[in-house]
């Protein structure tokens, strides 16, 4: 029997997986408000300091498709465990790194390893909660990943800011081991689990099934293109604000990512409203908060600017709280597989768009990075019109949230 919200084991699931989500978000993204130290540091262009994220989350979309074979294999409570203890390791040995190549290096570890996470947790879940809870259990797991990215972000920034960046990533590090031992201990094992088939040919008849679903390619262009507006926004707001124009210190612009808290306010709202109402009716509301957002961010006047970044922060969480959902509803065997695809565009979004937005912000500033996140967004509401009709895969009367 599927676990239904307001259960004992519901209550462990969801704490365990906030966890996780903290420990995913704040090992990644870390290094954010960094990389204007590390350009310093390392006599480095905004784009190339971008690389310490942008390499963990190209490795980390790489290693999801190969995490989710091995978890078939081993079940998903030991590769989420593993996922966490070696993110935790490696973010500590970055604090010992002597170049910029040592880092990468290791950042890029960090990226393999924590594929073990992401997509093994959206699939646990769709296995082991029962469909009218999935949504609220998704949205607490994302609310995790959105604390994780804020705290994660701000004691880097504070740290940084009296001690060093390598002290900050050396704190980080240490809450990740910390968050490891949490989620084993409280996470119930698995009872839906299934091995599935191995190899090289049921791998590519997995990709193949997903991709012939008439929506899921659709959710997985969305991941692509909404993962790669939001981390590029936190990549580059930091050199505008740091400059002249404004001239905040480095933990007032780690404080800005204190809007992750709205992030975790809206993935569990967004994640109950598209339980009760549908997703194809709640995704393009909220990504046109998204824009809204974005759009504000281009005022000179930091009244306006953080208000927006609020909205563009509450947006994003609430759309992928949605989107993921909606995947983790229309996938069929096997289920870790779809997740994977999905987070796979997702980092992969993450990497491109990102490090295409640093030579946009050489070439053109704060308003060609606008300018560049507000089309992508534009071709994000196409999709999501899109899917508005998107036949469900169960009747209307038995599911009509899928």
């Amino acid at each position: 029997m599927s676990v239904h919200a307001g259960s004992p084991e519901f209550k462990r699931i969801n704490r365990a997986m906030v966890f996780g989500g903290f420990s995913t978000f704040a090992l990644l993204y870390c290094v954010q408000p960094l990389m204007p130290l590390m350009a310093r540091e390392f006599t480095l262009t905004p784009a190339q300091s971008s690389l310490s994220l942008s390499v963990s989350t190209a490795a980390l979309a790489i290693s999801l498709v190969l995490s989710s074979i091995v978890s078939d294999r081993v079940g998903r409570t030991p590769m989420m465990v593993g996922a966490m203890l070696g993110g935790a390791v490696l973010t500590l040995a970055c604090a010992f790194a002597h170049t910029y190549p040592q880092l990468l290096v290791l950042r890029a570890l960090l990226g393999v390893a924590l594929g073990g996470m992401p997509s093994i947790a959206m699939a646990y879940l769709g296995e082991e909660i029962e469909p009218t809870s999935l949504g609220l259990s998704m949205g607490l797991y994302i609310g995790g990943s959105a604390f994780g990215g804020m705290l994660g972000r701000v004691l880097t920034s504070v740290i940084s800011d009296f001690y060093s960046w390598r002290y900050a990533l050396a704190g980080i590090g240490a809450a990740g081991l910390y968050a490891a031992w949490e989620f084993r201990r409280s996470l119930p094992p698995s009872k839906h689990f299934r091995q599935g088939q191995r190899g090289r040919d049921a791998l590519v008849a997995g990709v193949l099934q997903h991709l012939r679903d008439p929506g899921l390619p659709w959710l997985f262009a969305l991941a692509f293109l909404l993962m790669g507006c939001f981390v590029s926004l936190y990549n580059f707001i930091g050199f505008r604000m740091l400059g002249s124009e404004f001239g905040w210190s480095q933990t007032g612009v780690g404080l800005l990512s204190g809007m992750y808290l709205l992030g975790i306010f809206s993935s569990v709202w967004a994640g109950r409203l598209a339980d009760r109402l549908g997703r194809r009716n709640v995704l393009w509301l909220v990504m046109g908060v998204m824009l809204t957002g974005l759009l504000l961010t281009l005022s000179a006047s930091a009244w306006l600017i953080v208000p927006g970044i609020g909205l563009f922060t509450f947006g994003f969480f609430a759309s992928h709280s949605v989107a993921s959902s909606w995947v983790g509803r229309r996938a069929r065997e096997p289920k870790a597989l779809a997740s994977a695809l999905y987070l796979l565009f997702y980092y992969l979004g993450s990497s491109v768009v990102g490090s295409l937005c640093g030579t946009v912000w050489s070439a053109a500033g704060w308003s060609g990075v606008v300018g560049l996140l507000g089309a992508i967004l534009g071709a994000s509401f196409l999709i999501a019109l899109r899917l508005r009709s998107l036949a469900p895969v169960l009747p209307v009367a038995l599911d009509p949230v899928a």
